[in-house]
């Protein structure tokens, strides 16, 4: 994972923490170093105040589930050629990724610009690595992150889209993604993809051990099957001493029936397995509010964007907590501005354990002196008022420094 360069001291004027009393806040080595009352005097050219106008300050957003490898966001909207189920969709994207109007590269470090002049400074992406694309879309994604090295914290996931058992070699290209960079092991359907649930999890647990990376399992399995595959996945974390470093991306199923959910609630919080949304539709929906309550870490993210899978996504994680709380039926304040957290400081402990998680549907964290000035300022009466109207006067600071204004990079 890269980090920022150190920033120059920095007052931030006049913003409102979550909504709340207008501030000052003091930046200083990257990270708030005091918050003040609002300093009412002339500060016109001076380089070290950056005026907030009164707009609200956050903390910028945390994708914690993307795939930058796998879009075309900036294209031609293309007609929607993909089937069901995962492993056609697989072979739809495999047969026209490398026909997009430009290459890999760019189309990758332009989508994790944009994501970034809109709000987000920090990364979980995949990047698929099977017999048909070798390192090729990993080297896209690892160039992206250096491209944009100051701006963001990117950290990738070498994920095998097709499984690793129904394609000989494919348990050592995961192998060589990771030698070649990668940091964390990816997982997906042990059972319905690879149908062997005993030897898929032992590949992905043993690269883990073997070089020392968290585990990201992608769970679309419905049912008893789902519920299967998560237990053999807490069994495992506990039985190797990974609390913490394992999340389950989607786990659509887990949720379905009522009368399992505080058994599994309290199953992954002994575990401390987190778990990722990308605020999917219908009925496969996960409780984040619950699984917070329960001190499951929770994060958002939004997957593919406009690519061969689907044509939604738009690099903007405000819109897409937007329809987190819209999918959840969020109407009161307190539970849209929760989703805000989920999709801020929710991701961001997904990526970096030490980072303290929401413990509370009321947490409100990340603009406490001592945190890191990674900061999204926009105007809004409220929190709800700027989910609602996803303005595009935004500022956004990555260990105190400006990297976009008004959703150009600076």
């Amino acid at each position: 994972m890269t980090s920022a360069s150190p920033s120059r001291p920095l007052t931030i004027r006049n913003v409102r923490p979550w909504g709340g009393p207008a501030v000052d806040l003091a930046v200083a080595d990257g990270v708030i170093s005091a918050i003040t009352a609002v300093d009412a005097g002339d500060a016109a050219g001076r380089d070290d105040v950056l005026e907030g106008r009164g707009r609200l300050a956050l903390p910028t957003f945390t994708d914690a589930h993307c795939h930058l490898d796998s879009n075309r966001v900036g294209l031609p909207l293309r007609p929607h050629t993909g089937g069901p189920g995962v492993w056609t969709m697989m072979l739809n994207d495999r047969a026209h990724w490398r026909e997009a109007e430009v290459g890999i590269t760019e189309r990758v470090t332009n989508l994790l610009g944009r994501q970034i002049a809109h709000g987000t400074t920090t990364v979980r992406s995949f990047a698929q690595v099977d017999t048909d694309a070798g390192l090729e879309r990993l080297e896209a994604v690892l160039a992206a992150r250096e491209t944009h090295r100051d701006r963001a914290e990117v950290q990738v996931v070498a994920f095998p889209q097709a499984g690793l058992l129904r394609e000989e070699g494919s348990a050592q290209v995961l192998e060589d993604a990771l030698r070649a960079g990668a940091d964390v092991v990816g997982g997906i359907d042990p059972c319905t993809l690879d149908r062997d649930p005993v030897r898929h999890l032992d590949i992905v647990f043993g690269l883990a051990e073997k070089f020392g990376r968290p585990v990201d399992i992608h769970l679309h399995e419905p049912g008893d099957l789902g519920l299967f595959s998560a237990d053999l996945i807490i069994e495992r974390t506990l039985a190797l001493g990974l609390q913490g470093q394992v999340l389950i991306s989607h786990g659509y199923a887990l949720f379905d029936d009522p009368t399992r959910v505080d058994g599994l609630l309290e199953r992954l919080a002994e575990a401390d397995i987190a778990l990722a949304s990308v605020a999917p539709g219908g009925r496969s929906r996960l409780p984040v509010d619950q699984l917070t309550a329960a001190g499951v870490r929770v994060g958002l993210g939004q997957d593919g964007q406009r690519d061969y899978w689907s044509p939604y996504g738009n690099g903007d994680m405000l819109d897409r907590t937007w329809q987190l709380a819209f999918t959840l039926g969020y109407r009161a304040d307190a539970l849209i501005e929760h989703a805000v957290a989920v999709a801020t400081r929710g991701g961001r402990s997904i990526v970096d354990p030490q980072v303290t998680r929401l413990r509370a549907v009321d947490d409100r964290p990340g603009l406490a002196v001592g945190d890191a000035a990674d900061l999204l300022l926009l105007p809004g009466e409220t929190v709800t008022s700027a989910v609602m109207d996803r303005p595009d006067d935004r500022t956004v600071l990555r260990a105190g420094r400006v990297v976009a204004d008004r959703l150009q990079l600076v």
